[in-house]
């Protein structure tokens, strides 16, 4: 979609008050000021109330907005604006497929794995949790000769050589470590994985750990993982990370995945999720809207601080936010008859208060130590202003929650846990 100059104000019709001119409070376009939002939510809204006029006439207006290479503004109109043709023309699943194709054949390894890194190298959005879980981790599993960490995340295992050299430089003798990789079709192909094995076994070598790769593949979803597919064995240790990997789970599965991983027995079980509540608004469309926009302002705003305004790392990003915003707005994970739509993983992600209610009904939280929580603070003086680690923020019950979250900017954006049976 191409934009055009934002300040060109497209033609007003009598029946809607979308006019880029001040609200009835005075504000231009809604307390924020930003257009987008004001547009974006006035179609969210004339949506779910199936005003066919009003939502033709604001697809217009954003389309001659939007922009996937203008500023923050233009780019979330542009990929909302895409989610929210697909849900007035009831095409999420036929446009989410047809995304995820062009994904893949166009990103090789290499490619994702150099972008993995760089966003690595100028955001803690992934390190943090990483730092997190394997401090934990490794105080869960001291002393321990034979170790075997299920990985259940799609982080092209970026997680691991800071752990493999951590229990190299242990002081005791270096224990056996076996490495379980959990994939699903929709994450990551089998080519990739060898490539992946390759690599960490040669730093295994070179850290001089003992060391064993694993993957379980072929699942078409993550609730198809059982305890006897992961060859578990009674002397080893084990340790469960789950990496952005519960929101792939149907919502209504959570609580059969969470019991068996507890069925595993392990010492440590680390979760780490982003901060959004898309699960209890997935049948009120306006409050899902307004949720899954908040969320993607906040990371596309990181972007835009975080890179150089001419980044193509950061341009992919977006992009990958793109299948996201559609998956969540525009694509149902059942039909009508209760069919699952064979989509792959949902993208039903749910805040840190939610996942500590259903992880307390089996698990016991394990606060992080003051060592791990020292790590993760040294960890975010690498990267720009606007990062902080918020220890349990209290919860409107008054209860505290489980586990320690990253902040931008002081809203709550990922949250890292740990857990014991």
């Amino acid at each position: 979609m191409q934009g055009t100059n934002i300040n060109q104000q497209p033609q007003s019709t009598s029946h809607t008050s979308t006019s880029r001119s001040s609200d009835s409070a005075g504000e231009p376009n809604g307390p924020d000021g930003k257009w987008a939002s004001k547009l974006l939510r006035e179609c969210a809204g004339a949506i779910s109330e199936k005003d066919s006029t009003k939502i033709h006439h604001l697809l217009w207006m954003l389309n001659e907005l939007a922009s996937p290479y203008g500023d923050c503004d233009q780019k979330l109109a542009s990929y909302f604006l895409q989610a929210l043709f697909c849900k007035a023309t009831e095409s999420g699943q036929r446009c989410f497929k047809t995304l995820t194709s062009v994904a893949e054949k166009s990103h090789s390894f290499d490619c994702a794995r150099k972008l993995i890194l760089k966003f690595q190298e100028v955001s803690p959005w992934t390190t943090f949790g990483h730092v997190a879980s394997n401090g934990a981790i490794l105080e869960a599993l001291e002393g321990e000769s034979k170790l075997h960490i299920i990985d259940i995340s799609n982080t092209f295992c970026t997680q691991w050589p800071t752990l493999l050299e951590a229990l190299a430089t242990r002081n005791d003798e270096t224990p056996h470590l076996k490495l379980t990789v959990v994939v699903t079709i929709s994450v990551v192909r089998s080519v990739t994985m060898k490539e992946i094995a390759q690599r960490m076994k040669k730093f295994a070598r070179l850290m001089g750990v003992p060391f064993e790769f694993n993957v379980i593949s072929g699942l078409n979803r993550l609730e198809e993982l059982t305890k006897e597919g992961l060859g578990v064995q009674e002397d080893e240790a084990v340790a469960v990370n789950c990496i952005g990997a519960l929101r792939r789970v149907e919502v209504e599965e959570r609580g059969a995945m969470i019991r068996m991983l507890q069925s595993l027995q392990p010492r440590v079980v680390t979760v780490v999720e982003e901060e959004a509540d898309f699960s209890s608004t997935r049948n009120e469309f306006v409050k899902c809207f307004e949720e899954c926009f908040r969320f993607y302002t906040l990371y596309f705003e990181m972007l835009e601080e975080s890179f150089v305004p001419t980044s193509n790392e950061k341009l992919m990003l977006e992009r990958e936010c793109s299948r996201s915003i559609v998956r969540v707005l525009a694509c149902d994970d059942h039909d009508q008859n209760g069919t699952s739509t064979g989509l792959g993983d949902c993208e039903r992600r749910e805040r840190g208060s939610q996942w500590s209610e259903r992880l307390k009904e089996v698990f016991s939280p394990v606060g992080f130590s003051e060592d791990v929580v020292d790590d993760v603070k040294s960890l975010l003086k690498r990267y720009r202003a606007g990062w902080s680690l918020v220890l349990q923020p209290q919860a409107a019950s008054g209860d505290h929650d489980s586990g320690i979250y990253l902040t931008w900017k002081e809203d709550p954006v990922i949250w890292a846990s740990a857990w014991k049976p």
